[in-house]
């Protein structure tokens, strides 16, 4: 096996290949539905607070170590880790290759759906009425044909390598998806009702900034939104040049990442206002009727109340979608990807269609059995295994790595002050906040 590693070619295809990592359903569906039960402006408000304050931080922890260390995730935090705990390390990182195979097995499922909606209206709009149902309907056939369709999507990517693969289709997909959102977004606030869900949006309601649940939401949604916690920042920060500024690249990403999230509010909660001008329930004491409702009843029978050029908003939409959970699989992809290559020495494409049949025989096992299995994987990940992955990070960082850390080692230190101040927040204050939203959302909730 070769000993040059592939890489990102250019800062620019990083940021856009980690924002896309980053951007995904959370963004699109996840923020706007935790904006719209939690006071809109104000949830917005809080948001941006715990963005900068919690999940910048743990970003720059998890791309730091795997842009130090320029190895996949398991043999990064094992190196590490090599002065004190070792195994330690290397079984952390093991169990986050394992939780980017657990995000892998359900979010293909989803983005399968998306890619379903996708086409639901163009058949619909070519005369195709049966097949444009079974498409909008859920069926479990309809989850074993788009899963697979997802899952090898993907696998074309990652097979073509870091540049040609990762940063050339990050490149053509994000800005794609940047234009697809600001033409829907247009169109939106043309529409009846859209300025009552511009101000609901916009406008805070202070009075609730201070609510529990509301800062627990939203440190919970900044937090799962970067997609920290199973590597997929980790082995991207590694296929940049050693000793990059991780802290500008970070901030880029963040920022992107926040920007689309906003954008999608703008987006959405409009959106929602439009649907309950049109004469739809939209909210129960003033409460969205339900999460799933959103995107799969809501907005398509606003789409469909709006004729033909609804159809086509439709196929805007769900695309939309389609493209902002491809980019996000991609990254965690890589992570196991990334392993079978640089340790077990097989080849980039053996890894990947090995590590797209294991994700493949997840998903259907999850098909299988979906009533029992969908939503429990879904919470063990997110309410557990990630924030417990990003909490070691930050014990990583700021306590078990000792040689070459410039964030603890003196000597490396000389001419940045702000490097110590900054060590010290990741070492201290981060584990604290991160431990307030794991036992809030894991155990009080």
């Amino acid at each position: 096996m070769s000993n040059i590693r592939d890489s990102f070619h250019s800062r620019i295809g990083f940021v856009l290949a980690a924002a896309g990592s980053a951007i995904g359903l959370g963004n699109i569906w996840g923020f706007p539905t935790q904006a719209a039960n939690n006071g809109g402006g104000a949830f917005l408000f809080v948001y941006l607070v715990v963005t900068v304050l919690l999940a910048l931080p743990a970003l720059y922890a998890e791309v730091y170590i795997g842009n130090q260390a320029q190895k996949n995730p398991v043999s990064a935090l094992e190196d590490a880790c090599r002065d004190t705990e070792p195994r330690l390390g290397k079984y952390a990182g093991l169990i986050g290759l394992g939780g980017a195979i657990m995000m892998l097995s359900f979010y293909t499922i989803v983005a399968g759906w998306m890619l379903a909606h996708a086409i639901s209206p163009l058949a619909e709009l070519l005369g195709y009425h049966d097949i444009a149902q079974w498409l909008a309907t859920s069926s479990t056939l309809r989850n074993l044909l788009f899963t697979p369709v997802f899952i090898l999507l993907g696998a074309a990517i990652i097979h073509q390598g870091v540049n040609a693969g990762i940063e050339k289709w990050s490149a053509r997909l994000m800005p794609v998806l940047l234009i697809m959102l600001v033409a829907l977004i247009t169109y939106i606030l043309q529409q009846p009702g859209a300025e009552k869900g511009l101000r609901t949006y916009l406008i805070p309601d202070f009075s609730q900034v201070t609510n529990p649940k509301l800062i627990i939401s939203a440190m919970g949604q900044a937090f799962f939104s970067l997609s920290i916690g199973v590597g997929g920042m980790m082995v991207y920060g590694s296929y940049m040049k050693k000793d990059d500024d991780i802290g500008k690249l970070a901030i880029s990403i963040t920022a992107l990442d926040t920007f689309i999230a906003f954008m999608a509010g703008l987006l959405i909660i409009p959106a929602l206002y439009v649907a309950e001008a049109a004469g739809q329930q939209v909210f129960q004491d003033d409460k969205l009727i339900g999460e799933g409702q959103l995107i799969f009843n809501i907005l398509p029978e606003l789409f469909n109340s709006m004729g033909n050029i609804g159809m086509v908003v439709a196929i805007g939409f769900f695309s939309l979608l389609s493209i902002a959970a491809l980019t996000s699989t991609i990254s965690s992809t890589e992570v196991p990807v990334s392993y079978l290559v640089e340790d077990k020495n097989l080849s980039r494409s053996k890894a990947t269609w090995l590590v797209s049949a294991i994700v493949l025989t997840a998903s259907m096992t999850i098909i299988t059995f979906f009533d029992s299995l969908f939503g429990m994987v879904i919470r063990v990940l997110t309410t557990i295994l990630q924030p417990l992955s990003c909490l070691f990070y930050f014990i990583v960082v700021g306590w078990l790595w000792k040689r070459g850390n410039k964030l603890r080692d003196v000597s490396l230190q000389e001419g940045r002050k702000w490097l110590p101040i900054w060590g010290n927040y990741l070492r201290f204050v981060c584990p604290l906040l991160l431990t307030v939203v794991f036992v809030n959302v894991a155990i009080l909730n």
